[in-house]
């Protein structure tokens, strides 16, 4: 071998001076190629400014400042809206809004209602910047994702930390859309780094301010009542009794079930038939096996007395499907049951798998609605809400159908998610205005949260959904909230505004100490 390797050198030796300039532009012809093909394979996460896919994932999370869609077509319209709106801001003039919303999703329900969200926020963007008087600071609105299921919350709240002080002047973040235990984690991280946050559909008596006099999310301003203010309301209007209703809840639970089970719970003290649990899957979007376990629960419903006609549901949307769905399908069709359940009943008017037919045959499910269109035109209370603010949110929508207001593809208002992130989102720009000080442009960032309990009496927010008075803890007080059915079509049909301090909130709307 070392014979070979010696003659190989000497003949080497031997050859002419091109032929090591050739073997020397050989080398460096195969180390291009070998860098070339190195950068080609390089695993690209970035998806686009702001956002990139992590590395055990492929989810483009992080906070958007672009066009970009985050891979959904049903998007699109909207964000180009959103973006054409914010590159007509002139620098130095504005504050950014962030919408946290799980962009990602890849559930058929979630994804509609973070659109109506998304359409909902981008008209009060709109509004707060061309019919607002020439109020400033004007509003940018980027587009925060922290992944469908809100896993990767800390690096999205650590890009929107950094949003705070560099030019983007980051001062506020709405939306939160669900109550989640994630969700409640990135609260809890972005109001302990002093950023506002505007909840808007969450409902969690965990994720507020107030519960036993304590406030552990400082900043934290809501536009939709607690669970509890749900359910009592609920119970105005309803007055069902203890001795004819039960209930049936989502066990352990997540923040929204949790709540809405403990409210429910409260109402139903006395009742000889208790309460009754199911397990759904960890990702409760997920089908699992409680089709089963409620098909055992409507066979018990039949065992009860006659008398019982209410059952209080407390679960998710998936899950509040398949129990209508069992229900429909029980052994004693001559009794009738109304299932009162709180806002997750919104979905149900897109669900597929709905088996209305369930609903022509002695169930009847009422649920209670952040907010509905239809809520203040026919003989609306005197106080609360109105039907002028209801009205100038359609006059948007209609207006975004084409341009310079849109077009942000077809809109609805039926489910209320859109009129709700509406609402967070003019309550957010309240905040921020009144937070500017005289002859400055742009507010402290630690001045916009201190505004929460200010909003009320003659500076409370008209919302589309109705009033929004805050309490001194971030939260509304007697919200009006819409009692809806859903009908045989899987339509949203109106029934009644009910309050929780069973009466609308007296016209000076001044929460109580």
């Amino acid at each position: 071998m070392r014979a070979w390797l010696h003659e190989l050198v000497q003949r080497i030796r031997t050859l002419p001076i091109y032929r090591y300039t050739a073997l020397v532009l050989a080398a460096a012809l195969v180390f291009g190629l070998v860098q070339l093909t190195r950068t080609l394979l390089h695993d690209d996460r970035s998806c686009a400014a702001g956002v990139a896919r992590p590395e055990d994932s492929g989810e483009c999370v992080g906070v958007s400042t672009s066009a970009f869609d985050f891979g959904q077509r049903r998007f699109a319209a909207t964000i180009r809206a959103v973006n054409h709106e914010n590159r007509s801001l002139k620098a130095g003039t504005y504050v950014t809004v962030a919408l946290y919303e799980p962009f990602s999703s890849s559930d058929a329900d979630n994804l509609n209602d973070v659109l109506h969200e998304l359409q909902g926020a981008y008209l009060a963007q709109y509004r707060a910047n061309h019919d607002d008087n020439g109020e400033t600071p004007y509003i940018r609105l980027v587009l925060a994702n922290p992944g469908a299921d809100g896993a990767y919350w800390e690096r999205t709240v650590d890009r929107l930390s950094a949003m705070t002080d560099t030019s983007d002047r980051l001062r506020a973040v709405t939306g939160i859309g669900t109550s989640t235990d994630n969700n409640k984690k990135a609260v809890a991280e972005l109001t302990r780094l002093g950023i506002p946050v505007v909840g808007s559909s969450i409902t969690a008596d965990d994720l507020a301010n107030g519960q036993q006099g304590k406030d552990p999310y400082p900043g934290l301003a809501r536009v939709s009542p607690t669970n509890t203010d749900e359910a009592r309301a609920l119970a105005a209007y309803a007055k069902v009794t203890a001795d004819r209703a039960l209930l049936v809840y989502d066990k352990p639970g997540d923040p929204y079930t949790k709540t809405l089970q403990q409210a429910f719970a409260t109402l139903l003290k006395g009742s000889p038939y208790g309460s009754w649990p199911f397990t759904p899957p960890t990702n409760r979007s997920q089908e699992g096996s409680t089709p089963n376990t409620f098909r055992q629960i409507t066979d018990l419903v039949c065992d009860t007395d006659a008398k019982l006609n209410t059952v209080f549901f407390a679960g998710r949307h998936t899950q509040l499907r398949q129990f209508i769905n069992a229900l429909g399908r029980r052994g004693c069709q001559s009794r009738t049951f109304t299932v009162l359940t709180g806002d997750e009943g919104s979905y149900l008017t897109g669900d597929k798998k709905l088996d209305r037919s369930a609903l022509q045959h002695g169930v009847a499910v009422r649920y209670t609605a952040l907010a509905h269109p239809d809520a203040w035109v026919n003989k609306p209370p005197a106080t609360g809400g109105s039907a002028q603010d209801t009205q100038d949110l359609k006059k948007l929508v209609a207006a975004a159908r084409t341009s310079p207001v849109g077009p942000i593809g077809p809109a609805s208002l039926d489910d209320g998610q859109a009129i709700i992130a509406y609402d967070a989102m003019r309550l957010a720009v309240h905040g921020i205005r009144e937070a500017t000080p005289d002859q400055q442009k742009i507010p402290p960032l630690a001045d916009v949260g201190l505004q929460w309990p200010q909003v009320k009496g003659s500076l409370r927010v008209n919302g589309a959904s109705g009033w929004i008075c805050l309490d001194i803890h971030g939260n509304p007080y007697d919200k009006a909230v819409p009692i809806v059915e859903l009908t045989p079509k899987g339509t949203a049909r109106f029934v009644k505004i009910a309050w929780p301090e069973n009466r609308p909130p007296g016209k000076e709307c001044l929460p109580p100490a």
